[in-house]
């Protein structure tokens, strides 16, 4: 039987494999793209991590259902979740290895640009939920590295405003931030 997009759900429901090879073919693109992007830094999972994503869709067919969802976004759905837990693997290995076996192979500080990146990011999502003096506030502190001294000159606010807004919006933060347990914060 040939394969196409108009049975290949009810082929791979049966477990039939060209059905299987259809899916791989028709999002491989998609699937590849996803890993690659959240898992851009760590190549050396991806190829196992785009394995894995069709493999949950090969064990778990039989969850997916046509009238909650379309299958593209099904199988992005895994390839996004099998993507965070591989992060999570990756993770779990960092805190188990020794700071002595650990080496970084990383010609012209690639790793370092990365992790900066990454920690750019991260703080740009942070700083996201405060308003836009808020946030210059914030960067010009603790990005700048700024004293309040200098950042009153330059802003024109007291001290004591600045105080009082970096408190709020540290609080504003945490409460969207929480630090979980365990996480050493």
């Amino acid at each position: 039987m040939k394969i196409n997009k108009d049975n290949y759900l009810r082929q791979l429901r049966l477990h039939d494999e060209k059905a299987l090879v259809w899916v791989i073919e028709e999002y491989n693109g998609l699937v590849t793209a996803i890993v690659r992007k959240k898992l851009y830094a760590l190549p050396q999972y991806h190829e196992e991590c785009i394995s894995d994503v069709f493999l949950g869709v090969w064990k778990n067919i039989e969850y997916y259902d046509e009238y909650k969802n379309s299958f593209q976004n099904w199988i992005a759905g895994i390839a996004r979740f099998k993507s965070v837990d591989y992060l999570r693997k990756y993770l779990r290995e960092l805190q188990t290895e020794s700071i002595e076996d650990v080496t970084i192979a990383a010609p012209d500080d690639s790793y370092d640009r990365i992790m900066a990146k990454e920690v750019s990011r991260e703080v740009e999502q942070m700083l996201s939920c405060l308003r836009p003096k808020d946030r210059e506030l914030f960067t010009k502190l603790y990005v700048e590295d700024k004293s309040f001294e200098e950042v009153s000159a330059e802003t024109g606010m007291t001290k004591d405003v600045i105080y009082n807004r970096v408190s709020r919006g540290k609080k504003k933060i945490r409460k969207l931030f929480p630090v979980r347990e365990g996480s050493g914060q």
